[in-house]
C-alpha cells in the first residue's frame, strides 16, 4: 500500500479520482470480477501511470492500493500486488503513444461486448449513441492481449477517436482527464445497453432520426463545452454520491 501523505498533490488527486472511478465502475454494475482495467498517467516525463491491482475487487480499490507501473510494466514502488498483463499491453500503448490520453478505461460488459460483434457496430439511433458515434474507432479481435505486437496495431486503430469498440471484446475510452474518459464510456455504455434491448424489436421497426441530425449532436457534445461539463459538473457530482454511499476509496 503506498503512502498517500508522501505523494505529491497531483498523484494524490489523480489516485483518488482513479480509485472513485473504479468504485463508480461497480456501482453501475461494469465490472467484470477483477478482468477489467482502468489506468492513468502521472505527470512527468517518465510516463509512469496508476493502474489496478490484479488480485482485488473493483468495489475494494483504494487509491492507496493502486500500482505505480512504467512504460515497461515494471513497478515504481514496492507492492504487493501483481498487474493483470492484458492490461498493461492496452495501457502502455496508448499512454505511450498518445500525450492526450491521460487515462484510459477498458470494460467487458455484456452490452459493450454485444455490439463490439455486431457487423454495424453502435448505431446512430438514440442521443446517447450519438454523442459517442463520430468517435469511435475499431479494433479486430486478436486474442487475450498478452502479445505486445498488438500495440502497434491498436494505437494505429485508435489513431485519434476516443472511443475504441474492440471487436468481440468491449469497449474502451480515452480522456484528457479521468472524468473526461469516465462521461465517455458512460455516453458508450448506455448507448450500447440502449441499442441491445432496441434491436429486439428488429432492425425493421427502428425509428431512423430525420438526416443530419447526428451531425447537429456531434457538435454540440463536442469540444471545450464537453470537457467542462465532464470535469466541473458530472465528475464532481459523481464523487459527492460516491461520498454518499461508498467513500472508503479515498484511502
Amino acid at each position: 500500500m503506498s503512502n498517500l501523505e508522501q505523494m505529491s498533490a497531483d498523484e494524490r488527486r489523480l489516485r483518488t479520482d482513479l480509485a472513485a472511478a473504479f468504485r463508480l465502475v461497480a456501482h453501475y454494475g461494469w465490472d467484470d470480477l477483477i478482468f477489467t482495467h482502468l489506468s492513468v498517467r502521472i505527470p512527468g516525463p517518465e510516463h509512469h501511470f496508476l493502474i489496478n491491482p490484479y488480485n482485488l475487487m473493483f468495489d475494494e480499490i483504494t487509491a492507496s492500493s493502486l500500482v505505480k507501473i512504467d512504460v515497461e510494466g515494471r513497478a515504481v514502488e514496492p507492492t504487493p500486488h501483481m498487474v493483470n498483463p492484458a492490461g498493461f499491453t492496452i495501457h502502455s500503448a496508448i499512454h505511450m503513444a498518445r500525450d492526450d490520453a491521460h487515462a484510459v478505461i477498458h470494460l467487458h460488459t455484456p452490452h459493450g461486448q454485444a455490439v463490439s460483434a455486431m457487423k454495424e457496430g453502435l448505431l446512430p439511433l438514440t442521443q446517447t449513441a450519438m454523442i459517442a458515434h463520430h468517435d469511435i474507432a475499431f479494433h479486430e479481435y486478436e486474442g487475450i492481449a498478452t502479445d505486445l505486437d498488438e500495440r502497434e496495431r491498436l494505437v494505429a486503430d485508435l489513431g485519434t477517436k476516443n472511443i475504441l469498440l474492440l471487436r468481440n471484446h468491449g469497449t474502451l475510452a480515452v480522456g484528457s482527464s479521468i472524468a473526461t474518459a469516465f462521461l465517455r464510456i458512460y455516453f458508450m455504455e448506455r448507448a450500447c445497453e440502449a441499442q441491445v434491448h432496441m434491436l429486439s424489436a428488429g432492425r425493421e421497426n427502428l425509428h431512423q432520426p430525420p438526416a443530419g441530425v447526428a451531425d447537429k449532436v456531434r457538435a454540440q457534445s463536442s469540444g471545450p463545452m464537453a470537457d467542462m461539463a465532464a470535469e466541473r459538473l458530472a465528475w464532481p457530482a459523481l464523487l459527492r454520491k460516491l461520498d454518499r454511499i461508498d467513500p472508503g476509496f479515498r484511502c
